[in-house]
């Protein structure tokens, strides 16, 4: 049988999830592409993390007012980042990290070809709060902080933490 004859091959588990997932509607200021990157990266942190409780948002928990792109929240297996003031207290006290409830913590979609500036990581931390809603309310040290999940052409997800500001380096 010529290869050009035969049925295209059934669509990936992550492809069907990213489709099925897309807004039938999406809000005019958000790329499909953007709906299809959160969707990739709300399956790694969802099947390959063993992330909870995630949800995307496309408006700003705030002010109602559309999000610069999508955002994720969710529940990581445990903590990501200690500030270093609360590392100290928990030494003292004699608690290891696992001793801690998670965080609730925001999730930034990107692709590794994505050009950003620090204006455009302003838009998206004054479209935030501190905490994701259903998040434990309340200032956190450190203030606002994202998780940068960045996507390669090879689908490799890379992620970093990203504050608002400066935020004192922790102790070795």
């Amino acid at each position: 049988m010529h290869p050009s004859s035969l049925p295209p091959p059934a669509p990936s588990a992550l492809s069907t999830f990213i489709q099925s997932s897309l807004p039938t509607n999406p809000p005019p200021i958000h790329a499909p592409h953007h709906h299809a990157l959160a969707s990739q990266i709300l399956h790694n942190l969802q099947y390959q993390h063993d992330w909870t409780s995630l949800q995307q948002h496309t408006h700003s928990p705030m002010t109602s007012n559309p999000l610069p792109r999508p955002l994720i929240s969710g529940l990581p297996p445990s903590r990501i980042y200690v500030h270093p003031d609360e590392q100290v207290e928990m030494l003292k006290q004699g608690l290891k990290e696992e001793d801690v409830p998670v965080e609730r913590e925001w999730v930034l979609p990107t692709h590794l070809r994505e050009k950003w500036s620090l204006r455009r990581f302003a838009e998206v931390f004054d479209a935030i709060g501190e905490v994701p809603p259903g998040g434990k309310e309340g200032k956190r040290r450190g203030g606002k902080r994202v998780l940068l999940a960045t996507v390669a052409d090879d689908s490799t997800i890379v992620y970093y933490i990203v504050h608002d500001g400066i935020v004192k380096p922790r102790q070795n």
